[in-house]
């Protein structure tokens, strides 16, 4: 019997020891990165460009016009024209890392879109046609055209856009966070996979919510 009690006090002694020292690990890890972080931005600036996306746009226009009652026609035009949007995060903001067990999991700002976006001009394709009464095609075209950028700084922070980069952010995240978990001694081939939530996925209320956090890694680190 006292053999037993003696195990099961061992068993709650090293549980406790082992949960202290995954909470230092955590605090730890999180202070560690950001007290570098001045060193970063000091060599890279503040913004950590993390994904860019290449895709073909449409933007068009209707117009139907009357005179009184009388149908006048409708000018309709069109742009099809290739788009590169570029995504980033600011170092600066607030960061949280986590430890458990061999799993760092990194809680990242969020990444905000690069503005303004590229527009590849040269490979831009037009289409325009006037109402039978109406001789303004040009014009609708030209405006069009005029406010592409405005539209297409919009378009890049939309949910779609920013969904359509959002691994690609995440995975170049984790090698961030992979490489300068290599570059400090102590965290040196203690993790084998990095996952990486962003702010408008969860919300944590602490560290130990951040502990908690599951999903597939943005990466697995090689031993």
């Amino acid at each position: 019997m006292v053999l037993l009690t003696m195990i099961v006090l061992a068993a709650i002694i090293a549980h406790t020891v082992l949960t202290s020292v995954d909470k230092f690990r955590t605090g730890n890890i999180t202070t560690t990165f950001v007290s570098d972080i001045p060193v970063v931005t000091s060599t890279h600036g503040d913004v950590l460009e993390l994904a860019r996306a290449r895709t073909v746009e449409t933007v068009s226009s209707q117009d139907a016009s009357y005179l009184y009652s009388i149908y006048l026609g409708t000018t309709s035009a069109e742009i099809r024209v290739p788009v590169t949007y570029r995504y980033h995060l600011l170092l600066s903001e607030p960061w949280h890392l986590a430890a458990r067990g061999n799993v760092c999991i990194v809680e990242a700002p969020m990444f905000h879109a690069s503005l303004p976006p590229a527009i590849q001009t040269e490979q831009m394709e037009k289409r325009a046609e006037s109402g039978w009464a109406r001789f303004d095609k040009d014009q609708v075209l030209a405006d069009l055209e005029k406010h592409l950028t405005t539209d297409f700084s919009l378009r890049a922070s939309d949910k779609d856009h920013l969904n359509l980069v959002r691994e690609q952010c995440r995975s170049s995240v984790a090698d961030f966070v992979r490489k300068w978990l290599i570059s400090r001694s102590q965290w040196q081939n203690k993790f084998d996979a990095i996952i990486v939530v962003f702010p408008d996925e969860h919300a944590f209320a602490s560290d130990q919510e951040l502990e908690k956090y599951h999903a597939a890694p943005a990466i697995e680190i090689p031993r």
